[in-house]
């Protein structure tokens, strides 16, 4: 995605406490290779089974998986956000996860959402508009 950032900050994780977060972003190297509706029909399929994420967690999720990856540190949206969804959901939580453009001037941009709020993202909620997205499922989604 074209978005300009600045590596924020990276807190240090214990050893024991890296394994999983290493998992989800080789998996999720994989998988942003894939094309939008592939993308999306695998992260429909992850999020089944799995309750709404809330703030703290997947604010957990994003630092755990910054703290090992200097790609998703940086300028790896796309890369950071299936991440962390995917980290998410080795924890039973799914997130919101969103990608999105801007026009004036064009930029896009991938991020995850919880409880109705962007997670550690520099620019506000609404400043992208949404194109893609798969929210958690809610007890109507989960009988059709």
């Amino acid at each position: 995605m074209s978005q300009p950032s600045v590596v924020p900050r990276r807190i240090r994780l214990p050893l024991h406490r890296k394994l999983l977060p290493l998992l989800t972003v080789g998996v999720a190297t994989v998988l942003i290779w894939l094309s939008p509706k592939h993308l999306c029909a695998i992260l429909e399929f992850a999020r089944r089974g799995a309750r709404p994420a809330t703030f703290d967690q997947a604010r957990d999720a994003r630092r755990a998986v910054v703290a090992i990856s200097l790609r998703c540190a940086g300028d790896g949206c796309l890369l950071r956000s299936v991440a962390t969804a995917l980290l998410c959901r080795a924890h039973g939580a799914w997130p919101t996860w969103r990608t999105g453009v801007r026009t004036q001037p064009f930029s896009a941009h991938a991020w995850i959402e919880a409880d109705g709020q962007v997670v550690d993202e520099i620019h506000p909620a609404g400043y992208f508009a949404p194109l893609l997205t798969v929210a958690p499922l809610t007890g109507e989604d989960k009988a059709e």
